[in-house]
This record gives structure tokens, C-alpha cells and sequence, in this order.
């Protein structure tokens, strides 16, 4: 029950009770699903290493079979495990929900994947009078929500999403009640590059949408969902060659990212910031005291003044910028590093 949940948290001034012990680790009854799984994919792992380190919302955009879902469902096994608080806030929202596999705290970060025909009280929350259901957003709080075939969602979902992305947290009313739930999420979209699903960079000859169909198809990705993408990936089927290509696993790449997550946290911390993670970020505060170097900030007003960054890219790629220095043990994102955040980034969309 939840109160049982609550008997966990520790009382400031007080000795721990030696049974149950506080804090015990939860079970975990399947292995985690390997990034040594996804064979080829160099620039797609590395961008799934990227938007775990830094907390960043990530599109992946590519052909059916490319394996969009594959890289989504490694995320998760990337991220390090829940801390104290946020381990409470996830296990009693799964204890809430019945959906509490057993009476220790969940310490990995939960993966909800709705599917496209779920309804807005299904992936947003809801219910009938006083009668309150999570929602896949709220269930996913602290870890991923996976947004498959996402131009497939009814829009009114997905305009749904823009006060949780931005307040990490949803307000669900209904006649009889306002309830505020938790839902500070990392959002994975997945999409084909248009309704038949085979065209990608130009591949006319194998796309057989016309050109109106394929605007339509990219406008359902516009607004509230694309404006808060840090990292947007095209996914190209992998060749036979790169099927034969070893690929670095989960638990080699999960060391680098719980490094880079602390260097951050430990600089916005000593800053008196309250972020823990890159992605949080708000971009003024990054403009204002958290430039890249020298070279790196003319590499950006150049991409500014061309007309190939817009000021809202310009905030994400400094972002993204921070993350890579975390990676590579940086103290102030260098060229290469906001060279390689603007890759990721991909061009604006017009």
C-alpha cells in the first residue's frame, strides 16, 4: 500500500529501522536490454549515449525495419539508477497505479511505451468524477516514454504533452477535483519519413507519397512535441556489413554516462542551480553565463547568421554542447564539441 511505500523514507534525527532495511534494491527479474544488441547504428548509439547522459529528448526518424524501436527500448538500460527520492516518487506512483511488482523501492528508471491509438486519459491521465487514472507520462516519470509511429497519435495527445515537457508535471481536472501528478519524463518519438514509409533523404523513386501527403505527414510532428527536441536523428537501414559490426554494450557505455551525469550535476550544484541534468536547462540561462569557447561560439553565430541555426537550435545545440564536454571530460564545450551538437541536431525545420 502506500503507506507501506512511505514507512521507506527516512526521518531526519532518527536511527533506521534494521527490518525492513531502508532503501533495499529492487529486483530485477529480466536482464536489461543490451546496446550490443543493435549491431551498425554508429551515429545512432552514439546519439542514444548523448541523450541519456544529458537527459535530452530525442526523435528518430527512419524506415521501417531501420530499428528505431530497438535503440529506443536500450535507452532506458543506459540511464543510471534512481537516487533515494526520486526511487519513493516512482515506486508509490507504480503502487498508486497497482502496478507494484513486489515491496521493494523501483530503482531503474521506468519505460512506457503507449500505443498510438491510446487515448489522451491513457497516455495524458484521467477518469470519470472523483475517480482519478495515471497516465503513460506519469508513469513515466524519471525515465522514458517512447512515442512510436508518433504522427499516428491524435493531435489533441500530442498538443497535450507541451505543460509536462515544459513544468514536469500534469494538472488533471475534472468536475469534481484538480489533481496535480508528477511527470518529469524523457521523450523518444519514433517516425517513418512519410505515410508509405519508404522515402528518406530525397529517395523519390522508392516513396510513392505525393508531395502534399508527405507535408502533412511532417506537420503532425511540428509544435509543441518538435520544438523541444534537442537531438534528431535520421535512421537508415543497416547494410550487411554493419550487421557483422560489434557494438559496444550497455555495460560499457553506462559507466560514461553516470560520469557525465555527475560532472553536471556537481556544476550546476556548485552554481546554486537546481538542474541536476543538461537538458533541463533553460536556454537564457545557457546564453547568459554558459558559452562554449571561443571558437565554438563563432562556429555558432556563423550557423546563426547563414540562416542554418535559429535562436531556439541555437539554445539546444549549446545544450547538447554541455553534454559532450560531460562526456569527454571537458570543462567548457570546445569546437569540436558544438561542431558534433549541431550534427545531432540536424537542420531547422522550415
Amino acid at each position: 500500500s502506500d503507506r507501506e511505500v512511505l514507512r521507506h523514507r527516512p526521518r531526519r534525527g532518527l536511527a533506521q529501522p534494521d527490518d525492513p532495511p531502508p532503501c533495499p534494491p529492487a529486483d530485477r527479474p529480466t536482464p536489461a536490454l543490451d546496446l550490443a544488441d543493435v549491431r551498425g547504428q554508429v551515429e545512432a548509439r552514439k546519439a542514444l549515449e548523448v541523450a541519456a547522459a544529458g537527459g535530452h529528448h530525442l526523435s528518430l526518424v527512419g524506415l521501417p525495419g531501420a530499428g528505431k524501436s530497438l535503440l529506443a527500448s536500450r535507452l532506458p538500460g543506459l540511464l543510471p539508477d534512481l537516487n533515494d527520492e526520486d526511487a519513493l516518487e516512482v515506486t508509490a506512483i507504480r503502487s498508486v497505479a497497482g502496478m507494484l511488482p513486489g515491496t521493494d523501492l523501483v530503482r531503474r528508471p521506468p519505460f512506457e511505451a503507449p500505443h498510438h491509438s491510446a487515448s489522451a486519459a491513457a497516455v495524458i491521465g484521467g477518469g470519470q468524477g472523483s475517480r482519478v487514472r495515471v497516465g503513460a507520462i506519469t508513469l513515466a516519470h524519471r525515465g522514458v516514454l517512447f512515442l512510436d509511429e508518433t504522427p499516428e497519435f491524435a493531435r489533441h495527445v500530442l498538443d497535450a504533452l507541451r505543460q509536462p515537457l515544459e513544468e514536469g508535471q500534469v494538472r488533471v481536472s475534472r468536475s469534481e477535483l484538480s489533481v496535480l501528478l508528477p511527470a518529469r519524463f524523457q521523450l523518444v518519438i519514433a517516425a517513418n519519413p512519410c505515410p508509405c514509409g519508404r522515402g528518406l533523404d530525397g529517395d523519390d523513386a522508392a516513396c510513392s507519397c505525393s508531395p502534399l501527403q508527405r507535408r502533412r505527414y511532417a506537420a503532425r510532428l511540428s509544435g509543441p512535441i518538435a520544438d523541444r527536441i534537442d537531438l534528431r536523428l535520421p535512421i537508415r537501414r543497416p547494410t550487411i556489413a554493419d550487421l557483422g559490426e560489434p557494438g559496444e554494450s550497455t555495460s560499457v557505455v553506462a559507466p560514461r554516462v553516470r560520469a557525465a551525469r555527475e560532472r553536471a550535476a556537481a556544476r550546476w550544484k556548485a552554481a546554486g542551480l537546481p538542474w541536476r541534468v543538461n537538458g533541463d536547462v533553460p536556454g537564457p540561462v545557457l546564453r547568459r553565463d554558459w558559452l562554449a569557447d571561443d571558437r565554438g561560439m563563432a562556429m555558432m553565430r556563423r550557423a546563426l547568421s547563414g540562416g542554418g541555426l535559429s535562436m531556439r537550435g541555437a539554445d539546444r545545440v549549446l545544450r547538447v554542447a554541455w553534454t559532450l564536454a560531460d562526456l569527454a571530460g571537458h570543462p567548457t564545450p570546445v569546437c569540436e564539441d558544438v561542431a558534433r551538437a549541431m550534427a545531432l541536431r540536424g537542420p531547422d525545420p522550415s
